[in-house]
Parts: structure tokens; sequence; C-alpha cells
């Protein structure tokens, strides 16, 4: 029982050892950590102190551009292409024209039917006189008068025929590539080429709903296309009476002018809409936001430490970028190292200009 009992006590002084030994060790690396914490050297980073400023706000917007007048050329009549009266890709002017169906079998049903219309007229000349007399019933002049009418229509329709034939241009505009020649039989479906009004074009873009209200009808801007850095300048002349519900936007078109042909239908335009203006803006350095699942968010300096903020961003220019909510004017906004920062950080900030 001694030994026993001796075993016993000297295993409680083991687990007691043990036990001690952790509790000491513990104590020991928890000093150790909190004076490491103690001699950590605050981070150092660049920010700027945020300042109301005068900021012409401005949305960039992709557009269409289209002709302000198009149409596919093609012949009313079928027939035979006499000939082809214009250049592939030169100006036409309005009533030019454009090319020739031939028309021989028409005019000889003309002829035929101007034939058959001075009999009608001659009969029709007759039966009045004997009406006149009393030699004949009212119904039987009706019927001669009728047939009068209709020879003289079936006339006219064959001329209108004919017109057709001549095809002119609607309007002055550019002509494109023709897809028939001399000789070719066409009809109604058969398309000749395009003639295109690019004097004036039209641009087509949609902007987010929340700025509908600053849109009016004669406003102006600016507009630039792939390729080119020139910028050209189109006023608002429709704008949509409802709001798409699928995108929840409102589409605008507008007008541009285009004497020298440097803009072609059919490209996209990067327009650039000027908005209302904002007097007491804050920008901030794009580089100094941070995008998060559900928005941007941004650090400022408070008290030497960095504060996480999460903000609501507007337009942008090609450096800042508008925050409408989240910051107010005289905050230090952090602009370098914010992906490495954390919330409640030292920092050591040094201030740019």
């Amino acid at each position: 029982m001694k030994i026993k009992h001796l075993v016993y006590a000297i295993l409680l002084l083991g687990i007691g050892g043990m036990i001690a030994y952790r509790i000491i060790n513990n104590k020991k690396s928890e000093s150790e950590n909190g004076k490491g914490q103690g001699n950590k050297k605050p981070s150092t980073v660049s920010g700027v102190v945020v300042k109301p400023q005068n900021f012409a706000d401005v949305l960039s917007l992709s557009g269409s551009i289209e002709a302000n007048e198009q149409i596919d050329v093609r012949s009313e009549v079928s027939g035979i292409v006499e000939s082809i009266n214009f250049n592939e890709g030169t100006m036409v002017s309005k009533g030019q024209v454009l090319f020739k169906v031939n028309d021989i079998e028409l005019r000889a049903q003309l002829a035929q039917a101007k034939t058959a219309q001075g009999l009608a007229s001659e009969n029709e000349r007759r039966a009045k006189l004997l009406l006149q007399k009393e030699a004949i019933s009212q119904e039987e002049y009706d019927i001669a008068s009728a047939d009068f009418k209709s020879a003289k229509a079936q006339s006219q329709l064959i001329s209108a025929q004919i017109a057709k034939t001549t095809v002119r241009a609607p309007f002055s505009g550019k002509i494109g590539l023709r897809s028939i020649s001399e000789g070719t039989y066409v009809t109604p479906t058969t398309m000749i080429a395009k003639l295109v009004n690019t004097s004036r074009l039209k641009i087509t873009f949609s902007i987010p709903e929340k700025y509908a209200s600053q849109m009016k009808v004669n406003g102006e801007f600016t507009f630039t296309t792939a390729g080119s850095p020139e910028k050209f300048k189109a006023k608002i002349y429709a704008i949509e009476p409802e709001i798409e519900v699928a995108t929840r936007t409102l589409r605008l078109r507008a007008i541009a002018e285009n004497p020298d042909g440097k803009l072609y239908p059919g490209t996209f335009a990067n327009v650039i809409l000027p908005l209302d203006n904002i007097p007491d803006a804050l920008l901030v350095p794009t580089q100094a936001l941070i995008p998060i699942q559900n928005g941007k968010k941004l650090f400022i300096s408070q008290n030497g430490k960095a504060k996480e903020i999460i903000v609501k961003t507007g337009a942008r220019t090609e450096k800042d970028i508008l925050i409408t909510s989240g910051i107010k004017a005289g905050d230090t906004v952090l602009t370098t190292g914010v992906m490495t920062l954390k919330d409640g950080m030292s920092v050591k900030v040094q201030i740019k200009n």
C-alpha cells in the first residue's frame, strides 16, 4: 500500500510540474509578444486631405452613329436594266437619275390603252348627245361614261408604271456599291445599292435613369470615335418618353454635322455628356479606392490609425473619382499601400498636395 501511495504521489507531482511549466511558459510568450508589438513601427503611407472643389460632372457613354437618311435603292417595276447613271461611292443629288429599266413593253401597252381611251371618249360623247335628244336612256349613257373613265384610268396606270422605270435619288447623299449591271433583270425585291445621307448623322445612346432629370432637348455634348483623337459636337434633339424597364436607362438621340465626311454610319461613338456642375465636390485619387463585393472602400487616417470607410462614387476623371457619400471635407484619405492596410493599423501619413 505504501508503494502504491508513493506512485500516486509521484504522478501527481509530475502532472503539477507540467501544468506549472506551461503556465510560466505561456506568460513568458505573452510578455515577449507584448514587447514586440509595442516596438512595432507604424506603416508609412501617403495621403491627401480632401478639400471641396468645383467639379463639372460628366458621363462617359457608348453610342452608335447612324445615317440621318438611308435607304436601299430598288426598282418598283420588274424588267431589264437599260442604263446605270451613277458611279459607285460618289455623291448624287436629289432627283438625279440612278438607273433606267427597259419600258418598251409598257409603252406598247400604253399605246393600246390610249387607243381604247380615245374610242371610249368618242362613245361617251355620242351617248351624251343621244341622251340630250332622249334617244337613249340614262342607264345607257352611264355605261358609256363608265367605260371611258375605266379606259382613262388604265392609261394613267400604265403611264405611272412607265414613270417608275426611271429610278431617281429621293435625297442627296452618297451612293454605295451596286449589285447590278446593264442587262440585269430586276424585280422590286432586288437591292440595287444603298443611298446614305452622311452630311448629318444621328447618335443614339442611353443614360442611367438617375440622370434623366438633367437631360434637355438642345443640350450639347462632345464625342470621339475609335482611332481618332478629334472631338466632334452633337446636339440632343429627341428623348424617349419612358425608362426602359429591363435596363433602367433612358434613350436619347442627337444630331451631328458631318460636312467633311469624317464620320461613318455604323461606328461607335464615345460620348462625353456634361451633367450639372457640383460646387462642393469631394474628389480622391482613383488609387485610393479598393473594390469590394458590394461597392468600394477606402482608408482614412484617424488618430494615427487607418480607418476603413465604405463609400459611394460618381463620375471620374483621368486621375480622380467623385465620392458622393462616406467621407467629409478635411478627412485624410490614404493613397498608397492601401491593399495591405487593415482597420485599426497604426500609420504614419505623408501628406501630398
